[in-house]
């Protein structure tokens, strides 16, 4: 009977070297494992290669998290102030301007009122509106400054808004209409303008996510000792999968409501509704920036600070960006000198830059804004946003610093809310924010005769977004 190789054999070779069949293995089949007589160098912890994997905290930094006890939230946002009108069409033979009224779109200028009329292409007049209908949104205007609208030389479509009104001595607010809107026994009174009710609304969802492992492998010690992100310990490596599956189910709180799209009418996704996430909410009501880089810097910036004055101008902002957004805002200030545009600010911070910079803030000053930056872990991560590039990418999102005075419909009362805040369902019964609770005989769990344990997490919010046409949404080409 040929001689097979057994534990501890040497096998013979023609040359003088290092095989691997002349060596005691750990690990090997045929190895030896711990019988060997000589104890292997262990490295008891993990390498942590990927650093801190958590990727929450944008929320914790620019918000709150506020109780909320029915299936909805509803709040209310201020419309603009003054009346203007987009793509309005002309004629300047009869005299007329035509707003395209629609549902949501009704003609609310009165006569006498006057009105700066202006086109794409420089040219502008100033006129009197001398007859309006409420129903086609037909208005009688005549030019201050010539004859007739025809002379004026306005071209294409034009929008309008009004600065004021002027009435002639000894009249009343209500004035006969005149030109092709001259009716006989029709006068025009000054039209009162009802402010429009614009209301939005979001829904929570439940959140679930859970850990199971049985009784056995409970009591199992390894060589390997857990270290994880959230302080847990020890040999036994069911902890750390306990403790993996929290942080990650953490990290999808705030990823759910970020990332969080409402189910459309032509999906065929039934019994869930969805909710409007950040991402969903800037875009549908927001502003968006496309392709922002260093080559375009300042003249990219500026146009958003241009935007920025038409919308709320909230003074300070918060800047969450990838690594190649802040390298290219980074780029953009250091080819700027800092005399003729401003230096840092960091008034947010009660001006102090050790508080800014600990948390991982740097400051500037454009125009009349203040800009705090800071990099975005959820959009440099590999195995999320990280991963993406060209038009789907999401490169930044800036977000106005501050609070917002809204109706809430349910107190029926203004309150003050941070533009960005998570509302999760709470009562005295029962607070849904962050459950958490096991199952099964195992680990001080008594519920039931399985010989398992299971760790079970629960929570239930949505997001809500106030003011978005005051956020950019940065993305990619």
């Amino acid at each position: 009977m040929a001689l097979t190789p057994q534990f501890g054999s040497i096998v013979p070779s023609q040359l003088q070297q290092p095989l691997a069949n002349n060596y005691l293995t750990f690990d090997g089949a045929a190895g030896g494992n711990f019988a060997q007589q000589y104890l292997p160098e262990l490295y008891e912890a993990e390498v942590e290669r990927y650093g801190n994997r958590t990727l929450s905290g944008f929320l914790r930094m620019v918000g709150a998290e506020l109780p909320m006890t029915s299936d909805q939230v509803i709040w209310s946002e201020q419309n603009r102030l003054h009346v203007a009108y987009d793509n309005c069409t002309f004629n300047s033979a009869a005299g007329t301007i035509t707003i395209p009224v629609a549902a949501n779109i009704i003609n609310v200028i009165s006569p006498q009122q006057t009105i700066v009329v202006m086109d794409d292409f420089g040219g502008e007049a100033k006129c009197l509106v001398t007859g309006s209908q409420t129903a086609t949104g037909v208005l009688n205007v005549l030019p201050y400054g010539s004859a007739t609208l025809a002379t004026e030389g306005l071209v294409g479509t034009v929008k309008i808004f009004v600065y004021g009104s002027e009435y002639p001595k000894g009249t009343n607010t209500t004035i006969a209409g005149t030109g092709a809107l001259a009716v006989a026994g029709n006068d025009y009174p000054i039209q009162t303008i009802t402010p429009a009710f614009t209301q939005f609304s979001n829904k929570p969802i439940i959140i679930r996510s859970q850990y199971s492992i049985n009784g056995s492998d409970t009591a199992q010690i390894g060589w390997v000792e857990v270290a994880t992100e959230d302080g847990t310990s020890g040999y036994l490596w069911y902890l750390k999968a306990e403790s993996e599956t929290r942080l990650r189910f953490e990290d999808y709180l705030e990823m759910s409501v970020v990332e969080g799209e409402s189910v459309a009418a032509t999906s065929t996704i039934a019994g869930v509704t969805g909710t409007e996430g950040l991402f969903a909410a800037v875009e549908n009501r927001g502003n968006v920036q496309v392709g922002f880089s260093a080559a375009n810097g300042i003249n990219d910036f500026d146009d958003i600070l241009r935007n920025l004055d038409t919308q709320g101008a909230i003074e300070e902002n918060m800047l969450f960006l990838n690594r190649n957004t802040n390298l290219d805002f980074d780029d953009m200030l250091a080819a700027i000198s800092a005399g003729q545009s401003g230096g840092t600010a960091f008034g947010l911070f009660e001006n102090s830059e050790e508080m800014a910079l600990n948390l991982g803030f740097s400051g500037f000053r454009r125009g009349s804004y203040d800009f705090y930056k800071t990099d975005w872990k959820y959009l440099n991560d590999a195995s999320t946003r990280g991963a993406m590039t060209g038009p789907a990418s999401i490169e930044g999102m800036l977000v106005p610093a501050g609070t917002s005075t809204v109706y809430d419909q349910i107190l029926g009362t203004n309150i003050r809310r941070p533009f960005l805040h998570v509302r999760y369902r709470a009562s005295q019964a029962d607070d849904r924010r962050m459950k958490s609770w096991l199952t099964g005989s195992v680990g001080g769990a008594f519920t039931s005769d399985l010989d398992a344990m299971t760790v079970n997490f629960l929570s239930e919010r949505c997001l809500v977004v106030q003011a978005a046409n005051n956020f950019v949404l940065f993305k990619g080409i």
